[in-house]
C-alpha cells in the first residue's frame, strides 16, 4: 500500500477559504500517486504532492508565497529520504530569479549529494539566495519571472499589512520604517495580531509500496519577513524529518520551530519510546511541555506549531502498517490524505475546540489520529 498525507499549514483558516484549501489538498494527494499501485517511491510522492501545493494561490508556498518586507518572494523548501537519510534544502531563493517550484530545487540538492565528486568535495545540504538560483540554472529547472511569482492575493495582503505596520511604528520612528527594529519574539500591537495567522506553509509525508518513508516542506515564510530570512522549511531537522520508521512535516512559527528542531525532536521521541509510550502522549509532551515551554521562556504568548506524522507500526500479524497523526497548537490546521487503495482523497480543516470562558491559560495542543482505511 502507498500512503500520502499533506498539510496546508497550521494557523487560521476562515470558513470562506476552507473549500479552496481542501480542493488544493485533494489535488495534491491525487497527483502524488498518479497511478494506483504504480510503484512511485515515497520521495517522489512527497515531491509531486508539494509541487501541486506550490501552484495554489491560497497557500503560502511557491506561487502563493507571502511577500517580504520589500514586497518580493523568497522561498524555502526541504525534503528528506527516510530510507537513506539523504536531505536537500534551499532557502531565501531570491525573487529576481524565482524557481517555479522550490521543492524540486531542494530535491535536486538531495540528488546532487548522491553523486560522487571528482575531488571528493562534501556536497551541500542547503543552498541559499544567489547560490540556490545558480544551482537551479545548472539543473535547468523551470523558472518564472519575479512578477509572475507574486499572486494577486499575496500582493493585496502585503499592501494591507505593510500599511498597518508603517502606521503602528510611525510614532516611535518618526515616520520611517527601520527593519532592524522589528522583533517578532515580543508582543505585537493588537491590530497586527492577525498577521501571525498567515503562515500556511505546506508539506507532505509519504509511505511507498516498499514500506519506505519520506517527508518534505515548502514555504514562502512569514508575511513581511526581513529579506534574506531563512525559516524552518529549509533547516535540517526543523521543518521535516524522515527515518525508516517515522516521517514528519511541520508548520508554524519558524524561529521557535528551528530552535527546537521540532521535526527531528518529534521523530526521535517516537523512536526512543518504541512501544512504551502512546504516540498521542509523545505528541502532547513534545508540543505542550517542550515547545510551549521554550516559547514561554522567550516571551512568546501565542506559540504556533503544527505537525503531521506518519508512523510505521505493526498489525496483529506482525506486518508493518501506517498510522497518521496530526497535532497543532494553532486555531486550525489543513490536512489531506489518500492511499493507493482509496477511491478518493480526503481533506479537512481540523479546528481546535474554543477555550472555556475565562480560561486565559496557554493554549493546549489538539492531537488526533486520522483514519487511513479505504
Amino acid at each position: 500500500m502507498q500512503v500520502v498525507a499533506v498539510h496546508g499549514g497550521a494557523g487560521f483558516h476562515s470558513p470562506s477559504s476552507a473549500p479552496e484549501v481542501k480542493r488544493a489538498l485533494r489535488l495534491a494527494c491525487a497527483g502524488a500517486i498518479p497511478v494506483r499501485g504504480d510503484g512511485t517511491s515515497a520521495l517522489q510522492s512527497v515531491s509531486a504532492a508539494i509541487v501541486i501545493l506550490e501552484e495554489e494561490e491560497c497557500l503560502n508556498a511557491g506561487y502563493g508565497s507571502n511577500l517580504t518586507l520589500s514586497g518580493t518572494v523568497e522561498c524555502d523548501a526541504s525534503i528528506m529520504d527516510g530510507r537513506t537519510g539523504d536531505f536537500g534544502a534551499v532557502g531565501a531563493v531570491p525573487g529576481h530569479t524565482n524557481v517555479q517550484n522550490p521543492i524540486l530545487l531542494a530535491h535536486q540538492v538531495l540528488r546532487y549529494s548522491r553523486k560522487p565528486d571528482p575531488l571528493t568535495r562534501i556536497p551541500p545540504l542547503l543552498l541559499v539566495s544567489i547560490g540556490a538560483s545558480e544551482f537551479a540554472q545548472m539543473q535547468r529547472l523551470q523558472r518564472r519571472p519575479a512578477a509572475a511569482m507574486i499572486s494577486p492575493r499575496a500582493r493585496q495582503e502585503w499592501m494591507r499589512w505593510k500599511s498597518q505596520l508603517d502606521s503602528a511604528q510611525a510614532p516611535s520612528l518618526g515616520g520611517a520604517l527601520d527593519p532592524a527594529s522589528l522583533d517578532t519574539s515580543q508582543s505585537v500591537p493588537a491590530q497586527l495580531d492577525g498577521l501571525r495567522s498567515r503562515q500556511d506553509t505546506v508539506g507532505a509525508v509519504a509511505w511507498d509500496a516498499a514500506g519506505d518513508l519520506a517527508a518534505g516542506v515548502s514555504s514562502g515564510g512569514l508575511l513581511l519577513k526581513l529579506p534574506g530570512r531563512v525559516g524552518e522549511a529549509a533547516i535540517y531537522g526543523a521543518g521535516c524529518w524522515a527515518t525508516r520508521r517515522v516521517a514528519c512535516s511541520v508548520s508554524g512559527a519558524g524561529e521557535y520551530i528551528t530552535r527546537m528542531s521540532l521535526a527531528r525532536t518529534t521523530c526521535e521521541a517516537v523512536e526512543a519510546a518504541g512501544d512504551e509510550e502512546d504516540i498521542h502522549d509523545i505528541l502532547r509532551r513534545v508540543l505542550e511541555t517542550e515547545f510551549l515551554k521554550l516559547c514561554s521562556e522567550r516571551g512568546e504568548t501565542s506559540p504556533q506549531a503544527g505537525i503531521i506524522l506518519l508512523v510505521k507500526e505493526q498489525d496483529a500479524a506482525g506486518q508493518p502498517k501506517p498510522r497518521l497523526w496530526c497535532a497543532f497548537t494553532t486555531e486550525s490546521m489543513a490536512v489531506g490524505f489518500t492511499t493507493s487503495q482509496s477511491q478518493k482523497a480526503s481533506a479537512t480543516i481540523l479546528r481546535r475546540p474554543p477555550r472555556a470562558p475565562g480560561n486565559n491559560s496557554q493554549p493546549s495542543a489538539y492531537i488526533t489520529a486520522l483514519p487511513l482505511s479505504p
